[in-house]
């Protein structure tokens, strides 16, 4: 008996390591990674450093959301205000550097999700209405019921969205290794300087970032100690480096065909279409649809969660009714700004938010942070969080600790 509790304890453990991880997975995955339009703007446009760059990209961001995660709990944090509050405490002001960052990235993330929809759907012969209608009302249906339906919704996308990528991804890379391979042997670099690429790594962990609200809010009733946020920043980190690197390598390959071919803007699609197999752009459509919702899904959560109890919309009583308001209202910004286009929206919106990132939450983050967390492990090494204290039967749930 005791054998099958303890095996099932460690199935629920990891469980919740695994459902944070993909929450990160999940936003990362999204309407740019999808298109392959993010992965040639930010490394493949640059030749033989694009695989190199995006694993420490990944590396670089998924250290800097494990101290957030730890510092989210550390100091029982319940919404990412308080977090940047913490962290920047005593100069608790500079939280609002956090906040134009991550109303700006909400938006434009959220646009591209809508842009990324309307320009695949059209090429299938969906309206651009009825495509912005079904991506919205499953983002409403999975946004609103909270953290648990977010990190549990994410967790199985990500494993449907990591047997899509492989499909995808080894069959495309196959079909181009001798170009891979002379790219790869000869360092061919398209990139006019060297440097850029490598400044890359920075801007892409930068926005990347805007995942940090759904994050710390799906950690804080799943994980119960620093060593479960460092197990699940570590599965995500090994779920995005590879789906990346296998997706920037197979770009490599093709991208003097789809850059000839005029096709920037959704280049895995035109890879999935000329593969010779009518099965991999089926699968490439599905995931497609899968990337954009998760990364709609964790990006509007955060925001939800954010303004869901604040007084200013107790007008609307129900939580759930307040969540639906919050998220409508992101979305009618998001549709307006997707007008601008896919292309536009990853190279400029993405970039900018991204260089703002680097300064208010990347370097902080393993600087401050990194501080902060060791202090208060120091002076602090009973302190539980909250997912333990109620494993523990000190409180029932988390609402207890916020009454």
């Amino acid at each position: 008996m005791k054998e099958k509790l303890k095996k099932t304890s460690m199935l629920a453990t990891l469980g919740a390591v695994f459902g944070v991880a993909s929450v990160l997975f999940g936003s990362h995955a999204g309407g740019g990674f999808a298109t392959g339009n993010q992965e040639t703007q930010y490394y493949v446009q640059f030749g033989w450093t694009a695989p190199v760059a995006a694993v420490l990209a990944m590396l670089l961001l998924t250290l800097a959301l494990r101290e957030a995660i730890v510092m989210y709990n550390n100091f029982d944090c319940k919404n990412y205000k308080e977090l940047f509050d913490e962290l920047w405490r005593p100069y608790t002001k500079l939280e609002i550097t956090w906040e134009i960052y991550y109303y700006l990235m909400v938006i434009v993330a959220v646009s591209a999700v809508i842009a990324g929809a309307v320009a695949v759907f059209e090429t299938m012969g969906v309206p651009k209405a009825l495509a912005t209608l079904i991506v919205g009302a499953v983002l409403l249906l999975l946004t609103i019921y909270g953290a648990i339906v977010v990190s549990s919704a994410a967790g199985v996308m990500s494993v449907v969205i990591i047997v899509c990528c492989l499909v995808i991804f080894i069959t495309g890379i196959k079909l181009k290794t001798p170009e891979i391979s002379e790219i790869f042997s000869n360092k061919t670099f398209w990139g006019g300087n060297m440097w850029q690429p490598f400044l890359m790594i920075f801007v892409y962990a930068g926005f990347q970032s805007v995942v940090i609200p759904s994050l710390a809010a799906a950690s804080r009733e799943l994980l119960k100690n620093e060593k479960q946020a460092t197990a699940s920043m570590a599965i995500s980190f090994v779920m995005n480096a590879v789906a990346l690197c296998l997706a920037v390598t197979m770009l490599l390959g093709w991208y003097s065909e789809f850059t000839a071919a005029g096709q920037t803007t959704l280049p895995t699609l035109y890879v999935a279409q000329n593969t010779g197999h009518a099965g991999i752009t089926i699968a490439y459509q599905v995931l497609l649809f899968l990337c954009l919702i998760s990364t709609g899904v964790t990006t509007i959560f955060g925001l939800v969660n954010r303004f869901e109890d604040n007084k200013k919309l107790m007008f609307i009583r129900k939580r759930t009714y307040r969540r639906v308001f919050i998220a409508c209202a992101i979305m009618v910004l998001a549709t307006l700004a997707s007008l601008t286009g896919l292309s536009n929206i990853v190279k400029y919106g993405y970039g900018y938010c991204g260089y703002l990132g680097i300064a208010v939450i990347v370097i902080p983050f393993l600087t401050i942070g990194v501080h902060k967390n060791r202090k208060f492990k120091r002076e602090n090494p009973d302190h539980k969080w909250i997912a333990q204290r109620i494993e523990d039967g000190e409180i029932s749930s988390i609402y207890d600790e916020e009454a």
